[in-house]
């Protein structure tokens, strides 16, 4: 398969013209990478069985791990969802569009092999100009989980997902480089009370000043259930090479960087702190604050590349605010844990 790529620039007339493009190809059920403000996206027509199993064959991703429709306005979000609380709409007045996805009960719009058979879909209204006008122009929920081979980083770049997917998607939207880095907070909202069931972009203390009480799902922490969401069920975000975790400050990470030196190839990413602190060959330093630390952290586990390291020794973050989801995509991508 011949993939098209647009390369998005500072020319309106071209980038109206590949977007109707793009929305043209996603109408006739075919697949197209795009970004938004996390990660990119691969995107399938919502209520089209048959197109969203090309993204399931494209990313030889499981199919009972449910996709996210996303859409342009609330108004187009009420056509694919039921009945919901309240509170629902507190959040999306504070957040939307944003890295924030709910989980509602679904209406039937959009078909099982999005929901992955449950009563209930994830939904979310993206915060990107291109994905804007994408879900505008097409009029359709479009299913999209991130635009990678299953069980690796997500792409936060066009080049990410020509790498991954090149030849065997329909189209990419290529907009450069993705703002928040790491994909969105799900939260289940079929209950009394929120539910996080995957830490992302918006932090919990963010979405506590709005709704008070919100609930940390178990199985975060690695439940064997069929998952209620994307990112829940199955290894994700693994490197080429295996990435050890490593928590204690600059002093530990030292010891084990010489440790396990021992005439091997070391990786190391790092905060810029402990990147000042430390003596190493090949090292990656992600930035000072969290934020930064997010957005560029599926870049640094792509870089090290087999052949090149042998073993990757990260750092582990604090688990507060977006250090929950950083946190989180690097203990699934971690081979150990120190």
């Amino acid at each position: 398969m011949e993939t098209i790529r647009w390369n998005l620039k500072n020319d309106y007339l071209y980038n109206q013209k590949a977007i109707k493009g793009a929305a043209e190809l996603l109408k006739s059920g075919s697949v197209v990478a795009f970004p938004t403000e996390t990660v990119y996206g691969l995107g399938a027509d919502a209520t089209k069985e048959e197109a969203v199993s090309k993204i399931f064959q494209a990313k030889g991703r499981p199919q009972d791990n449910p996709l996210i429709a996303h859409v342009a306005t609330k108004n187009q979000l009420t056509r694919i969802v039921g009945n919901y609380p309240p509170f629902v709409d507190k959040l999306m007045d504070a957040f939307v569009p944003g890295p924030l996805t709910f989980v509602l009960p679904s209406n039937g719009t959009c078909v099982e092999n999005v929901t992955a058979g449950l009563s209930t879909i994830g939904v979310r209204i993206p915060d990107h100009p291109v994905a804007q006008e994408l879900l505008s122009v097409s009029d359709i929920p479009i299913a999209a989980p991130s635009a990678n081979i299953s069980g690796k980083p997500s792409p936060t770049t066009g080049h990410h997902v020509w790498a991954d997917l090149q030849g065997k998607i329909a189209g990419l939207l290529d907009a450069g480089p993705t703002g928040v880095g790491v994909e969105s907070t799900v939260i289940d909202c079929t209950h009394e009370v929120p539910i996080i069931l995957r830490p992302g972009g918006i932090t919990k203390e963010q979405l506590e000043t709005v709704v008070g009480s919100i609930i940390i799902d178990p199985a975060i922490a690695g439940a064997n259930e069929r998952p209620a969401a994307p990112g829940m069920k199955y290894k994700h975000y693994s490197p080429e090479v295996p990435l050890w975790l490593v928590k204690g400050g600059h002093r530990k990470m030292q010891q084990v960087i010489d440790e396990e030196k021992n005439g091997r190839q070391v990786g190391v990413i790092a905060s810029t702190e402990t990147a000042q602190a430390l003596e190493a060959d090949n090292m990656i330093s992600l930035g000072w604050e969290l934020p930064e630390i997010a957005a560029h952290l599926y870049e640094a586990l792509r870089t090290f590349k087999e052949g090149d390291v042998e073993i990757i020794i990260c750092e582990a973050f604090p688990e507060e605010g977006i250090g929950q989801a950083i946190m989180n995509r690097l203990k699934k991508a971690a081979s150990v844990y120190l």
